[in-house]
């Protein structure tokens, strides 16, 4: 049975408060519920719990979750959701969705920047994913991150829209490690001055690195 999103607080006055902190994990059995919560919020109930515990089961899936968890709360809460499957050399990405009341704070590129990141620590050359037509808010942040479209799946969804094959290669090069550390950089500096308290890992990466010359986002 998949929890009423009522159960969970997803109201934009309860998003943002001070020293907010923000990790991305891996999904772990205990969030089964909640981020069931979540999928429904953002897609309506794509994946099933029996689907989420598949993933969680195979060795060639890479479930990440963003959390937020501030002073007043008791416990810490997912706002996001994002996935990969390894299939020999390539990176499907097959999830990728922050909390309506979360976006428009750089989060689901937050979240991708991960994924790429599990990617590449998996050895795999490319990332692909399938993404809809008319998702024109979608299309702009992969480009953003240099995927390109390779063809049209006709009909994919279940309202008979076609779907866009997004295509980026290359991911084990050195231009592009340098370029997802200066993304890491960059998007860590943005959301900390937003007010996001951030993981320890990238404060001191922060502090120790500075900003290549030419940074792919302003």
């Amino acid at each position: 049975m998949i929890p009423s999103t009522s159960v969970y607080n997803w109201e934009p006055e309860s998003c943002l408060s001070l020293m907010t902190s923000l990790d991305c994990r891996r999904l772990t059995p205990l969030d089964l519920p909640m981020v069931l919560a979540l999928d429904q919020a953002c897609f309506g109930g794509l994946w099933s719990q029996a689907g989420y515990q598949r993933e969680l089961d195979s060795p060639n899936s890479d479930l990440l979750v963003l959390t937020v968890d501030a002073p007043s709360q008791s416990t810490g809460k997912i706002v996001g959701v994002g996935c990969l499957w390894a299939i020999l050399e390539e990176a499907h990405i097959t999830l990728l969705g922050v909390a309506p009341a979360y976006r428009r704070q750089g989060l689901g590129q937050w979240l991708l920047i991960h994924l790429l990141r599990s990617a590449c620590d998996r050895k795999l050359t490319h990332a692909t994913l399938e993404v809809r037509k008319s998702n024109k808010q979608a299309r702009s942040l992969y480009e953003k991150f240099g995927f390109q479209v390779a063809g049209e799946r006709r009909r994919y969804y279940p309202d008979n829209e076609d779907a866009l094959i997004l295509w980026k290669s290359g991911l084990q090069t050195s231009i592009f490690e340098a370029t997802l550390q200066v993304w890491t950089r960059e998007f860590a500096s943005k959301l900390q001055l937003q007010g996001w308290q951030l993981p320890a890992t990238h404060r001191s990466s922060l502090r120790s690195l500075e900003l290549a010359p030419n940074e792919p986002f302003r």
